[in-house]
């Protein structure tokens, strides 16, 4: 597949690596010289110096036989721009724009992006996504990730492993004797940084991080199984009014009945709008790191605090003094990478990455064969993949135990029968059937062959 990437910030960059990793025919485009060049230096992938609007870069960059082109740069025109002459000058079929500016993403311009005006077939915003993403974790107390998958059946989830776990340091294969009602697939295993496929003999560690799939029925069950029976927040503060903490306050307060909400704003003029936009809302101007604002919210008898402003250095702070005053949940968005490892050993529950966010929501719109959806976990170590099985596959008609599947995939659930159907958690002797839906993770080496197993066809590797 050829792709054009526009933008070589932190979203274009790890796009195009995941893209490269692929063996897909991959340009960058950005008009600054030293992100070209950190792409040059890092990847095996073409790049060129311009402006991604310009019709002769995107002549230069292949656009005349891409496969798609992926719009991502900063400005919001500029990718909105690529995208139409993409389309009118050289008939690319598939064009990604990331669009920031809310004001374009209004329900009542819906038809500016229709093919006849600005004809852009997916519209990422970072700041729903990831408002979006952060309520999800939200809704399972103790969980660091949650990613719903067919129709809400099914579910997974992160969970740290801690002293107090009931499951750790036992073999993976006698947690269903040992816990006959815990329905669930362990999938991945993070320790120390490093990421592994567990197998039967694989035991949890106190300090992995750990990736599940569960009947969604059975969440509860599985959360306390992990040490984990923590009850919603009912009394969350958001530090930063900003978009993401816009959405995610009217998310929490027009969705979920009972949660008293609270955003802290250091901008007059937008603590005016928000709270403008919010009536039911309790919006406090002033800086979230200053005690005497936080005891004006009340921080200490909060839940949950989510620190979402423009700056890092202010989330983990906002955060930490946070923790100090007991709250017992802190979410934190960070954008520098380097953050990360840090993070949890400073206490914060949960780290929120707008990057790896915006790029999971771009990959599935990029995966081919049957593929319904695709979650990137942690920086991209592995992809959560929800896949439709033909008749034609080779999953189908024989049991899990007799498939030899590609080094570095689980399958962790199957669901049967559409909309009302039945979420299997799968054994060595589940059969697969045509149409199922198949759940699985796949390490980043591995997803190539993971397409070709559900693609519309009789080829396989």
């Amino acid at each position: 597949m050829k792709v054009i990437v526009c933008g070589a910030g932190q979203v274009g960059f790890n796009i195009a690596r995941y893209l490269a990793t692929e063996n897909n025919d991959v340009t960058v485009i950005d008009q600054a010289a030293d992100l070209i060049g950190k792409v040059n230096d890092l990847l095996d992938v073409q790049a060129l110096v311009g402006y991604a609007s310009h019709p002769d870069v995107l002549e230069q960059a292949g656009a005349a036989d891409a496969d798609m082109l992926i719009a991502v740069t900063y400005a919001d025109e500029v990718n909105m721009v690529a995208c139409q002459i993409a389309h009118s000058l050289f008939n690319v079929p598939t064009k990604i724009a990331r669009v920031r500016q809310q004001s374009y993403l209004n329900p009542i311009w819906a038809d500016l992006f229709s093919r006849d005006h600005l004809p852009i077939d997916v519209i990422i915003s970072p700041e729903l996504e990831v408002a979006r993403a952060i309520g999800r974790r939200m809704s399972v107390p103790g969980a660091f990730d949650m990613i719903p998958l067919a129709e809400e059946k099914v579910r997974v989830v992160g969970v740290r492993c801690t002293e107090r776990c009931p499951v750790i340091n036992t073999p993976l294969r006698q947690l269903t004797s040992l816990f006959p009602e815990l329905n669930i697939i362990v999938v991945g295993i993070v320790r120390g940084g490093e990421p592994m496929v567990p197998t039967s003999n694989s035991q949890m560690l106190a300090g992995d991080e750990v990736y599940f799939v569960a009947d969604t029925a059975h969440l509860p069950r599985a959360m306390a199984a992990f040490g984990h029976d923590e009850k919603s927040a009912r009394k969350v503060v958001i530090v930063g009014g900003g978009n993401i903490g816009l959405n995610l306050a009217r998310e929490l307060s027009e969705a979920r009945q009972g949660i008293s909400t609270k955003v802290i704003e250091i901008d007059r003029d937008r603590a005016r709008r928000v709270a403008q936009a919010l009536p039911a809302v309790t919006v406090i101007q002033g800086d979230g790191l200053e005690n005497d604002i936080l005891e004006e919210a009340n921080v200490a008898t909060a839940e949950a605090v989510v620190a979402v402003s423009n700056d890092d250095e202010t989330n983990i702070l906002a955060s930490l003094l946070a923790k100090r005053y007991g709250v017992e949940r802190a979410v934190t968005l960070i954008n520098k990478p380097s953050y990360g490892p840090l993070i949890t050993t400073l206490g914060i529950d949960v780290v929120v990455s707008p990057r790896a966010i915006t790029v999971s929501t771009i990959l599935q719109h990029v995966r081919r064969g049957r593929i319904r959806s695709v979650h990137s976990l942690g920086d991209g170590f592995a992809e959560i993949i929800e896949a439709e099985a033909l008749e034609t596959s080779p999953l189908v008609g024989t049991p899990l135990n007799e498939i030899e599947l590609p080094e570095g995939v689980i399958i962790g659930a199957v669901v049967r029968g559409g909309q009302d159907g039945q979420v299997i958690i799968p054994r060595g002797s589940t059969v697969i059937e045509g149409n199922d839906r198949v759940i699985l993770l796949a390490m980043a080496d591995a997803v190539r062959q993971v397409e070709r197993m559900f693609a519309v066809g009789l080829e396989f590797f």
